[in-house]
C-alpha cells in the first residue's frame, strides 16, 4: 500500500538547545530589568492590582497621610510629651500659635497641639472599627443570602431595606440622645448598626453573580462542601468591590463621627476628638481662627485620603478602568 506524503502527520516543532537557551536568557533579562514577566507565578487580580497601585502617586500620597495619622493615633508621645487635658492654665486661654504652643491654646488653656494629636486616636479608631465590623456583617450575611437564596435571602433583604431607610446622622442622633453617657464603644456600636447596609447589598449581588460560575459548579460536582465553596471559591472572587466600598466607608464614618461630635451628641468631655474641638471652636472662629483651623485641616486631610485611596483601589481592581 502506497502512502502519500500528504497523509503523513506534521513533524513536531521541537526547539533545539540553542533556542531554549535564548528563551531562558530573554526571560532572565526581562526579570532582571524589572519587567512584568514572573516565572512560576500565575497572574492574579490582586497581583495586577498591586502592580497598578504602586505606579499611582495618588495612592502613595494618601498612604503617606494615613500612615502619619495612624502613627499619631497609636503613638502620640512621639509628637508631644503632654497628655490630654494636662498642663492646662486658665490664665493662658485662647493664645494664638507661637512660642511654647505651636498651635496656641484652647478654651481651658491647654496646649492645642497636644489636643489635636490626641484627637486623632478616637477619630481613627471609630472609623476603622466601625468599618471592620460592618464589613464582617456584610460579608457573612451577604454571602449566606446570595448563596442559599430563598427565604433567607428575602429575610436579609427586608431587614437591610429597613435599616437602609434610616438616615445615618439623624438615626445616630436619635439613638445617642436616648442613651446619654456614651463613649467610644457606644459610638462604634451605633455607627455599626447603621453602617452595614451598602456593603451587604454589594456582597449579596457579587455572590449571586459568582455562584453559577463553572469553577463553582466543578467544585460542587467534586464533592466540596458549601463552606469550602463559599470561602475557597466564591469569597476571593466576590470580595473586591466590598474592599473598595469599605475603604471609602472609613472616610464617611470619620466624617459622620465628627458631625455627631460637632452637634454635641457624640463624644463628651473629657474625651478629645477633632469633632469636639470643632464644636468648641464654632463660637470663637472670628477672633480665634486657629481653634477651628488645625482640627479641620487634619480631619479634612484624613477623610480625603481615605476617599482617594478608595478611588485608587477601585481603579486598580477594575480591569475595565485601566
Amino acid at each position: 500500500m502506497k502512502i502519500d506524503d500528504a497523509d503523513l502527520p506534521e513533524p513536531l516543532d521541537v526547539p533545539d538547545r540553542g533556542s531554549a537557551a535564548a528563551h531562558g536568557a530573554a526571560v532572565a533579562a526581562v526579570a532582571e530589568a524589572g519587567g512584568d514577566l514572573a516565572v512560576g507565578r500565575p497572574a492574579s487580580l490582586w497581583h495586577d492590582a498591586w502592580h497598578d497601585l504602586r505606579r499611582r502617586w495618588v495612592f502613595w500620597w494618601a498612604a503617606a497621610v494615613l500612615a502619619l495619622v495612624a502613627v499619631m493615633a497609636a503613638f502620640p508621645r512621639l509628637f508631644t510629651d503632654i497628655g490630654k487635658n494636662e498642663n492646662c492654665d486658665p490664665n493662658l486661654t485662647r493664645l494664638p500659635p507661637g512660642g511654647d504652643h505651636p498651635f496656641g491654646t484652647d478654651l481651658s488653656g491647654c496646649d492645642y497641639f497636644a489636643h489635636v494629636v490626641h484627637g486623632a486616636r478616637p477619630t481613627l479608631l471609630i472609623g476603622v472599627a466601625v468599618t471592620l465590623f460592618a464589613a464582617l456583617i456584610a460579608v457573612v450575611f451577604g454571602m449566606l443570602a446570595g448563596y442559599y437564596g430563598g427565604l433567607l435571602d428575602t429575610l436579609v433583604a427586608r431587614i437591610t431595606d429597613v435599616f437602609f431607610g434610616l438616615p445615618f446622622v439623624l438615626g445616630a442622633t436619635v439613638i445617642l440622645v436616648a442613651f446619654p453617657g456614651h463613649g467610644v464603644g457606644a459610638m462604634t456600636l451605633v455607627l455599626v448598626l447603621l453602617g452595614w447596609t451598602t456593603m451587604i447589598r454589594i456582597m449579596r449581588a457579587q455572590v449571586i453573580s459568582v455562584r453559577g460560575a463553572d469553577y463553582v459548579q466543578a467544585a460542587r460536582l467534586l464533592g466540596a462542601s458549601d463552606l469550602r465553596i463559599m470561602f475557597r471559591h466564591i469569597l476571593p472572587n466576590a470580595i473586591a468591590p466590598v474592599i473598595v466600598v469599605a475603604t471609602l466607608n472609613v472616610g464617611n464614618v470619620i466624617s459622620g463621627e465628627a458631625t455627631l461630635d460637632f452637634l454635641g451628641v457624640g463624644l463628651q468631655y473629657p474625651e478629645v476628638s477633632w469633632g469636639l474641638q470643632l464644636n468648641q471652636a464654632q463660637s470663637y472662629f472670628v477672633d480665634h481662627p486657629h481653634l477651628l483651623l488645625f482640627p479641620a485641616v487634619l480631619l479634612s486631610a484624613t477623610v480625603l485620603s481615605f476617599l482617594m485611596l478608595g478611588d485608587a483601589v477601585r481603579d486598580a481592581l477594575d480591569p475595565k478602568l485601566r
